[in-house]
This record gives C-alpha cells, structure tokens and sequence, in this order.
C-alpha cells in the first residue's frame, strides 16, 4: 500500500532536528536572572491521588510542560527571552545548554520519553567558560559563540554485551583523598548560643511504683531511663519565629559530610528516576556552605559522580549538573556501591562532626548476595556492607547507613539488615511520589545533631542492688560483673531527640528504712555545638517502704514502654513466623498482643502512643492476610516497623510521613520542620531554584 503525501509530511515533521536561537533587536540574548537558579524536575502530584491516577497525572504534567518548559533546569522556554531551544526527533525541547551538558556524559536518550536519539547536541570540546563567569550552567554565554552551534549525528548503534552506559568518563583516583576542604569561617556554630542550661541533656527516672512495702522483695522490678537532648536552636531562642523562618541549613548546628548512594539500574528508568532526582535536588538544596556532599551512582557497577565537595552556591550547582547526567541501566550491585561509599567515608583527608550514608534501592542485589553461588536460603547479608562501617566494627568509623526500600520490588531484608549493622534506620517508600519526604524527614534529623558519642552509666546505690537486664532495642548495652553497673552506648541524637531504656534490678525487703535508693544515672556526651564533652548525672532515683503492704498504681510512663516493647516483640515475632511460611501464625500472634494491650492501665487511659501502636499492629496484620500482600508491602511494612522502634527513631513506613498517619511517635521538630518544607515545594517547582554560584 502506498504513503500517502500527508504520511509522509507527519514523518519528515518527526524526524526533524533543529536548534532555535532567539534574539532582542540588538541581536544580543538579553540577560536573565530569574531563571538562573536550577530545579530538577517537576514536582510530584498530591500523595492523596490513587496510585493509578498519580502515575497518569505526573506523565501528562511531564508532557505537558515539555512544550513550555525545560525538564531538566524547569526554567521556561519562549521566544526572545535570550536561550537557544533544542528540539529532539521525539519532539520533546530542552534548553540547549541543560541538554547538551545532560549529553556530554553519555546520555543518547530522551530524558523524558526515554526514546533513543539518532542526533545529539554538543557544545565545542575546544570552548572554555569565560574567566569571569562562575556558573556551571552556562545560560548567560552569547548564543553567537561557535559552542552553541555543534550537533552531531550518532552513527548506528552497534550490538555489545555491555548494558552499561558510563556516567563520566574521567578516571577515579586509586584514593579518594580529594575531598574539598572544611572552611572554618564559614562555621555556623556559635557557642554564646549554647550557654544555657537547656543545652544539657535531661534525665528523668520512673519507678514502676512509687512506694513498696517493706517486707515485699522484687526480682524483676522495673526503672524506666527517660532522656532527652538539648532543644534545637530555634526552641531556645527569644526570637522563635524569626529563626523558625530559615532554613535549617543556616540555623547554628555541626556540618555534615553526607554520602548518597543511588540506584541507577534499568528498573529506575522513567518516573522513578525522575523523583529520585528532584528528590535530591531537595538535599542538594537544604545543605549549606559547611556540609559536604558526595554521591555514588550503581547499577552492574559503581561510580563516584563526584567527591566530597561543600554544597556552597558553586557545589550545589555542580551536583545538580552531576544528578541530571543519571541514567538508568544495567543490573544492582549494592554492594559495590556501598563500598565506594565507605571508602569515601575512611579515604577523607578532613572530617565534618556529623557523618552518614544514604542508600536507595528499588531492587535486589544481583552480584553478591543473590548470585548464582550464594546462599539462597540464608543469605549472608554482611557482604554487602564493608567491616570498615560496621557500627562494632575495628576500624572505629561507624558510619550509619539509613537505607531506603524504593517500591514493591526492593529486597526489604537486605536493607534492613544493611541499616541495622551499621546504626541506620531502614525506611520503606511504598508510594513512589514521597520520596522526596521521606529524604526530607531524613535529613531534618541529620542536619540537626547536637550530641555525639553519647553513652548512659547506670550504677546501683543499695548494697544488695544488682542489674537483672537492660532493654535498650538496638543499642549495644553490657553490665559488668558483679552486675552493679551497666552502659547504654547511644551514640547521636538529634535536636529534641528522646531515648527510653527499660532497666531491670533485683529489690530487697528492707525493713528498717523508710526509703530505698536504687540507681544513680550518668550521662557523658560530646556536644557538637560547644565541642566539649559533656557530663549529666540524675539524682538519685528512690523508692519509698511502706509499713503495710498496699496495692500501689504503676506508673503509667513504665506501663506505656512496656507496651512498645510487647509490640515491637510482637512484629519480630510475626515476620519470623511469616518467613517460615506460616502467615496464619503470624497474624494470631499480632492479634494476641493486640489484646494484651488493650487490657494495659496505659491503653485504658487512651494513652496516645498505646493508641498508635494497636493501628500499626492493625496494619501489619492486614498486610499479612495473604502470601502476595506480605510479598509486596508486608515484609517491608514490618521491617521498616522493627527498624523504628529498636532505635526510636522515625522511619518512612508507607503513607507515614502524611500528616494523618498515626505513625509518627519519633519525629523531631526539625524532622517536622523539613518535611512540611518538602510537601509545601511539591506545589511550587519555582522555590527549588538556586541562587546564581559566587
């Protein structure tokens, strides 16, 4: 059958390649400002939408805004305002300087669409930036220079074994020992902020009954260990909302040296790789001058986009060109990531106070755990996390990787595990589009430590008092031996950060005292904010003898940590019991504690957090209803679970950042205060804009 005329004109349309190059009368580009800055990509749609429709919604904003605005920077593309236009074969435009730098790295595919391109733009590998300018991003070059004018047509693409497209094609240094210097006058630590008592930690001590007969004696009588660290600097300060209206980048706090490791593997391409990147040109944005960045991009293989650098104006733009170079191919090696990313933590020749990894993955490991020759009963998670970062490791780096499950395909086990030797916690993004608050709640709390190295002293006052346990979660807790004194090693905190340790001792009948003392608790910390090692002690925690036995109410603060601790036993108990098949079991198990903790004096008090702990206990049970439920949400719902309430700390747990979740018993006011940042950008694309690089 013949073409007809009109076929053949939609086909040449099609393929038809040009560059546009507006002008003023002068037939000079006039200068920009307000476009100068650079956001990633466009903002996600309303977690509140279907999953369906929020998918169907974001494509078509994408299409959408193809025809007016560039996807890549989000400045808008029109006639005359002083910027060449590249339109690809797929019909999809980009200013050509975000294109061509997107381009150089080796992209050949429509960062929109996907679609292959047969013709790329380049700039003059001859041209260098003007001395005078600073920006990476070169949007105020005349666009007569003869850089502006190269496209190059790709020769065929030729059959190779090889899935991988490098990101960068200059070679990594045997050592990466190239980190940018710390600059210590742009400290944003002053320690006149810091001379108040409400920079100490604060101690508070529970008995489980106030008053005990005299003639009674305990085994297992129970002292609950309250902590709490020094409020954020917006808490303590006259001017409240004055300080509560910045970001917390510039509030005074320790700098942070910060590493991402990203997945960039096929299964990333398209919509996942599109909110992975505007979701780290949210990071990118709320560090400041002090903190430094790092990211590694892995998919068969790993690489280091760039090293650690200070996220000034400069370096921000310089990661935001390194993030929208990603491309998605090849297999999932998180193991060498990881390794990458350690190495950049040991090889750095300076240290900022504060140091983490950040791991995102959508899928599963498919060259060190899950390869043909490993275990696939027992998979030995420890190989995929280097001994150097294991928080007991030998090396004494103990950097935590809070890791992050991307949809319903990730290996939950393996991140979880990966969080939990190393002192991270372990977050499940189960609805794609919050990635971005999930990160958000993330690094509210990294950008807000006040206390390091924090370890608890818990001594014994009465002669006959010895330490029957600690129940500290995940912290690593010993008592010495003669079982009279014991340490809690707690590591960070957070600003406003709280910790709850439940301590067991044996109570002796005493019958020629009127009160019985129990424990002396210390606390020795460093303060990031002062620099200064720290020491609070508590005073002393007593009980009172009672001459006639009585029934004396428990304290609802002891009864309230008991139950936390019933229900994360429970969730281990039924994951264990789900991984051996027996789904059935599990939900008996949740709903036997459930019941239990209805009948506690806390739960009957309408306690809050006992409140939360039945709804997510309801959860899980639902996500265990069947084989296929627990597969593709349960597991990691559960795990994600067990990660927050071993460290009590918040994690990401399905919809749990939105402001209707129950789940959110560990969030920091900074942690808040980032999060409302980021659901409040979601609607304004033009707010991730960055100032022109000095």
């Amino acid at each position: 059958m013949g073409v007809s005329k009109w076929e053949r004109v939609k086909l040449l349309l099609g393929m038809k390649l040009c560059v546009y190059v507006p002008r003023n009368n002068d037939g000079l580009p006039p200068p920009s400002e307000s476009n100068s800055g650079a956001a990633l990509l466009p903002a996600a749609v309303s977690p509140a939408t279907t999953p369906s429709s929020r998918w169907s919604k974001l494509s078509a904003s994408f299409s959408r805004s193809s025809t007016n605005t560039c996807s890549i920077c989000l400045a808008t593309m029109k006639c005359g305002d002083g910027r060449a236009i590249f339109t690809a074969e797929c019909s999809h435009s980009f200013h050509f300087h975000c294109i061509a730098s997107n381009v150089k790295h080796g992209n050949q595919i429509c960062p929109i669409c996907r679609a292959k391109w047969n013709e790329i733009p380049l700039q003059s590998p001859s041209f260098k930036l003007p001395s005078d300018r600073g920006r990476i991003t070169p949007i105020d070059w005349a666009h007569n220079n003869p850089s502006m004018t190269v496209i190059r047509r790709l020769p065929p693409p030729r059959r190779s074994n090889s899935h991988v497209i490098p990101l960068f094609h200059t070679p990594e240094p045997a050592v990466f020992n190239d980190d940018e210097s710390l600059d210590c006058d742009l400290s944003n630590m002053k320690s006149s902020d810091t001379c108040d008592f409400r920079r100490k930690i604060k101690i508070t001590s529970f008995p489980e009954f106030k008053s005990v007969s005299r003639l009674m004696s305990y085994d297992d009588f129970t002292v609950l260990i309250h902590i709490k660290a020094p409020v954020s600097v917006s808490g303590q300060t006259e001017n409240e909302n004055q300080v509560n209206s910045l970001p917390i980048s510039q509030t005074p706090r320790a700098a942070i040296d910060l590493v991402t490791v990203l997945d960039t593997s096929g299964s990333m391409a398209g919509t996942k790789l599109a909110l992975l990147k505007r979701a780290m040109g949210f990071v990118i944005q709320n560090l400041g001058p002090n903190d430094r960045l790092s990211v590694i991009a892995f998919s068969s293989t790993a690489r280091r986009l760039f090293p650690l650098r200070r996220m000034s104006d400069t370096g921000k733009h310089q990661a935001l060109q390194a993030i929208n170079a990603l491309v998605a191919n090849g297999g999932t090696n998180i193991a060498e990531g990881l390794r990458k990313g350690a190495k950049i933590m040991e090889d750095r020749r300076e240290k900022n106070p504060v140091a983490s990894i950040i791991l995102l993955s959508d899928g599963q490991d498919t060259y060190t755990v899950h390869s043909s020759s490993s275990n696939q009963q027992n998979p030995n998670y420890h190989l995929l996390l280097p001994l150097s970062i294991h928080k007991n490791g030998i090396s004494g780096c103990r950097i935590p990787v809070h890791t992050f499950g991307f949809g319903t395909d990730h290996d939950a086990s393996s991140m979880h595990s990966i969080a939990e030797i190393s002192g991270g916690t372990f977050s499940f993004i189960e609805t794609e589009s919050v990635i971005q608050d999930a990160f958000a709640q993330c690094i509210g709390g990294l950008l807000s430590v006040v206390v390091k190295d924090l370890q608890i002293c818990i001594d014994c006052l009465h002669p006959t008092l010895s330490l029957t346990s600690l129940r500290s979660g995940s912290y690593p807790n010993r008592v010495i031996a003669d079982r009279r004194t014991g340490f809690i090693d707690v590591g960070d905190l957070y600003a406003d950060e709280e910790r709850d340790f439940l301590v067991s001792i044996n109570l002796p009948s005493d019958s020629s005292s009127n009160e019985t003392s129990l424990l002396e608790v210390k606390c020795v910390y460093n303060d990031l904010l002062t620099k200064e090692m720290q020491t609070t002690v508590s005073e002393e925690v007593r009980v009172k003898r009672d001459e006639i036995a009585g029934k004396e109410a428990i304290s609802i603060e002891v009864d309230r940590q008991r139950n936390r601790l019933l229900a994360a036993d429970a969730m281990a108990e039924a994951r264990a019991t789900a991984e051996r098949g027996d789904l059935g079991g599990a939900v008996s198990v949740l709903e036997s504690c459930r019941r239990l903790l209805s009948e506690t004096v806390s739960a009957k008090s309408g306690d809050p957090l006992c409140v939360a702990l039945d709804a997510e206990l309801k959860e899980v049970q639902e996500r265990m209803v069947s084989r296929q439920a627990y597969e593709v949400s349960g597991r990691a719902y559960v795990l994600s679970g067990m990660s927050s309430h071993s460290w009590q700390r918040a994690t990401a747990r399905g919809d749990s950042t939105d402001s209707s979740s129950l789940v959110r018993s560990y969030q920091t006011p900074s942690m808040t205060q980032m999060l409302s940042r980021s659901q409040t950008l979601v609607a304004s694309p033009a707010a991730h804009r960055l100032p022109k690089p000095r």
